[in-house]
């Protein structure tokens, strides 16, 4: 029996070594450049200013649907170009990552809510869309102690809302540029703020 304490407790030092505290798994996170998701973010909705400029809006809906559907994956290839490299299986699980993760699957369970809405009025896509997936950026500040996650949701929000109203017309030109703006500042503060800690 003391045999087994003993190996026990040998067991759980081992183990408080190999098993990182959530505080030092966060602070990892921190450290993340976190630029891959954000070019993704510009170049889907870039994509979608484009059409709006040169196309009908019916091949435009078409645009932002897959673009902005494919924003994860395209973070994914573009994070091997940043060195984050999210598909890396020879890093160590960080449950921040995951989280970031779920909170893009959230986005793009939103579409749930911006599908009914565009099926009503074809013109509310850019609104919905370009706000609810714009939600994910909040839990970002938390994990990373900063406040640009918070900054591009809510300029993201209001600017949005007020471009929907200001230009009806224009919604799939005005709304994506915004958008494409809003992803230039926020890569900055986000190379800037890696850049300080080093």
């Amino acid at each position: 029996m003391k045999e087994y304490a003993i190996f026990n407790n040998c067991k759980a030092r081992y183990m408080e070594h190999i098993i990182r505290t959530l505080e030092e798994q966060k602070d990892e996170f921190k450290q993340s450049r976190l630029l891959a998701t954000p070019i993704a973010g510009l170049i889907a909705w870039l994509v979608v200013f484009i059409s709006g400029l040169f196309f009908s809006d019916i091949i435009t809906v078409w645009v932002l649907f897959i673009a902005t559907g494919s924003i994860v994956y395209l973070g994914m290839g573009i994070s091997k170009l940043t060195g984050e490299d999210f598909l890396d299986k020879n890093k160590p699980k960080n449950t921040f990552n995951t989280l970031f993760f779920y909170t893009a699957a959230q986005a793009i369970l939103v579409y749930s809510i911006a599908i009914p809405f565009f099926i009503e009025n074809y013109t509310s896509l850019p609104l919905t869309v370009g706000i609810l997936t714009g939600l994910m950026w909040l839990p970002l500040s938390w994990i990373i102690d900063h406040w640009v996650g918070i900054f591009h949701a809510l300029v993201r929000t209001i600017t949005i809302l007020a471009l929907w109203y200001l230009y009806p017309a224009d919604r799939f030109v005005f709304i994506p540029l915004a958008i494409v703006v809003i992803y230039i500042i926020t890569i900055f503060i986000l190379y800037n703020r890696t850049r300080q800690k080093v």
